[in-house]
């Protein structure tokens, strides 16, 4: 079984910046891919940022150019430098990792962006 373990989140001003940090609690397995979800009330969960093993990422639209994702595969960890926070990026923050055949989630990190 493996853990993903989440810290950063907090509350900040609108065009603050925040960092997210997640780990695995297993270093020797092997991801594809590991990312951030965010869920707002009353809203689905969306893909925020995603890096893969092959090194390319993809973002949100609503968040390139403000958002920085990057990691170590071999580590398994995942982070999300958040600048230039906006009120929209209220939400709880998921930290997430992939393989073929499995899919693990964090328990989430509240982000609350105050205007």
């Amino acid at each position: 079984q493996v853990q993903l373990v989440e810290s950063g989140g907090g509350l900040v001003q609108a065009g603050g910046s925040l960092r997210l940090s997640c780990e695995a609690s297993r270093r020797t397995i092997t991801f594809n891919a590991m990312g951030w979800h965010r869920q707002a009330p009353g809203k689905q969960r969306e893909l925020v940022a995603v890096r893969y093993s092959a090194g390319n990422t993809d973002y949100a639209r609503s968040v390139k150019g403000r958002f920085t994702i990057s990691g170590d595969f071999a580590e398994n960890t995942v982070y999300l430098q958040m600048n230039s926070l906006k009120p929209e990026d209220t939400a709880v923050y998921y930290c997430s990792a992939h393989k073929i055949g499995n899919d693990y989630w964090g328990q989430g990190t509240q982000v609350t962006v105050s205007s």
